[in-house]
């Protein structure tokens, strides 16, 4: 214990010294997660995020849930509460998979286990970003559109066949301890309450934003080249400014294609940190997480090269 405590300030003040010594890097990496945070992220996802609080404060949600069970219930072998945080996290994107579960485990309306199976596979980019920024911003395919969300969708339903395995016995152990209320109300404190903690959330985020566009900044800064470094370590640090370092890298076009859909899966570091950040409350592990996007993430990969290897 005491040598992690003794590793996490050498890291951290390693860390401090480094901006120090690269205040260019830092003022440039601020500046363009500050940006990024306030003109995408921001008008993008606070929207979403006050009304999807709202629909779960309101209960509302019950309504969609009731309305989406027999569906998403029999495929993701869920409970009828756990379908509208599969809705949000397909839907809206990074971290309101993960946002809309954390709130279902802290409400009781699902379980621990359920929550934690939940955000393996229901905490994906949205489609919205992979359409108009990976496909036709940055890989210029306007063809590749719908091939690349059937692939992004494919492989987290294959991904919750696997995971399902390795929580089915612990979700049977944990039911939910209160199943979302069916009776509607609405005043202007849960609005305000509604808004205020996307706020919250949204400020969080904008700091994981903020902080990991500087690191990746200062890590372009590094004497290290190769593909291996451009496209492949850079970009797992934030995946907004790392899809652009794999489509400008001198990589063949199917490896490229993969390695993108495997950041889009994956998320990057960033978002592991905003997805961290939203489940915390709720007492739901990290470390699990990430090597389940790691698998999912290569899925995808996998199943993009040959798709593209023999099309493109």
């Amino acid at each position: 214990m005491v040598m992690k405590k003794i590793i996490l300030a050498i890291v951290i003040s390693g860390f401090f010294f480094t901006m120090l010594a690269m205040p260019k890097q830092v003022l440039a990496g601020s500046t363009e997660g500050l940006l990024l945070w306030f003109q995408i992220v921001l008008p993008t996802l606070l929207p979403f995020m006050i009304v999807a609080n709202l629909l779960v404060s309101t209960n509302i949600v019950y309504y969609i849930s009731n309305l989406l069970s027999p569906i998403l219930q029999p495929i993701f072998g869920i409970s009828p509460s756990g379908c509208f945080a599969v809705l949000s996290g397909f839907l809206c994107g990074f971290p309101m998979g993960a946002k809309i579960t954390g709130d279902l485990v802290t409400g009781g309306h699902i379980s621990k286990a359920e929550g934690k199976y939940l955000i393996s596979f229901c905490n994906n980019t949205s489609p919205m970003f992979i359409i108009s920024y990976i496909v036709i911003q940055n890989l210029k395919t306007d063809y590749l559109v719908f091939s690349s969300l059937c692939l992004i969708l494919i492989s987290a339903f294959l991904g919750s066949l696997i995971f399902r395995r390795v929580y089915r016995r612990e979700m049977l152990a944990q039911p939910a301890s209160e199943s979302l209320c069916s009776t509607m109300c609405f005043s202007f404190r849960l609005l305000d309450t509604s808004i205020m903690n996307s706020f919250k959330a949204m400020v969080r985020i904008g700091g994981y934003i903020i902080l990991f566009s500087i690191l990746l900044t200062m890590a372009k800064s590094l004497p290290f080249t190769g593909s291996w470094w451009t496209a492949g370590l850079l970009p797992m640090i934030e995946i907004t400014n790392g899809i652009p370092l794999i489509c400008e890298s001198t990589l063949s076009f199917p490896v490229k294609y993969a390695l993108v859909l495997f950041l889009a899966a994956f998320g990057g570091l960033c978002s592991i940190a905003q997805t961290k950040c939203m489940v915390q409350d709720a007492d739901i592990p990290i470390f699990p997480y990430i090597a389940q996007k790691l698998v999912t993430a290569g899925i995808t990969s996998l199943l993009a090269y040959i798709y593209i290897y023999f099309t493109y």
